[in-house]
């Protein structure tokens, strides 16, 4: 069993909905307790112009199995969520999941890298995990979540829902 973090965003229909969906979703195959971060409210990031703004936030899901079984199953809720692949690189999207890490474990592979390269960069990443784990630090890295959230020294992002 691992302690697997989870992005979600969402800046298509009724936002807060589809994260609410998705985390249904992922704690249905939860084997343990889920935490979840409070929704924040971002600009796009490398989106087209014109993009509507994100709801993102992250979750902790414990899971059995591989990294790659679960980016399947991520996979397969995206499609139930109604997201369809775009013509356009990081075009608006009902849901996103992106797994964050896979316990201490690291993985390279043509689908999935872990943890996600970009984690350290994002604040609509950092922020949400900063709030329910700052003292994690991902493999390969000597930092903690909170100090890699300091060093971003960005605005603070609005908060939509605290309990969603």
């Amino acid at each position: 069993m691992r302690c697997t973090g989870i992005a979600l965003g969402s800046n298509l229909g009724d936002r807060l909905e589809n994260l609410r969906r998705a985390k249904e979703l992922l704690s249905s195959i939860s084997t343990g307790p889920v935490l979840a971060a409070p929704v924040y409210l971002t600009e796009p990031v490398n989106c087209p112009p014109g993009s509507p703004d994100f709801l993102n936030t992250v979750i902790e899901i414990f899971h059995e199995g591989t990294p790659a079984e679960l980016l399947e199953k991520t996979q397969e809720f995206q499609r139930h969520l109604g997201r369809t692949e775009p013509a356009e690189r990081n075009a608006p999207r009902v849901i996103d999941i992106d797994l964050l890490y896979y316990g201490g474990e690291i993985v390279s592979t043509d689908d999935l890298e872990l943890p996600h390269p970009r984690i350290t960069l994002r604040q609509f990443v950092l922020r949400p995990l900063a709030d329910i784990r700052p003292d994690l630090v991902l493999p390969g890295q000597t930092l903690t979540i909170a100090e890699h959230l300091e060093r971003l020294e960005e605005p603070a992002l609005p908060v939509v829902a605290r309990e969603w």
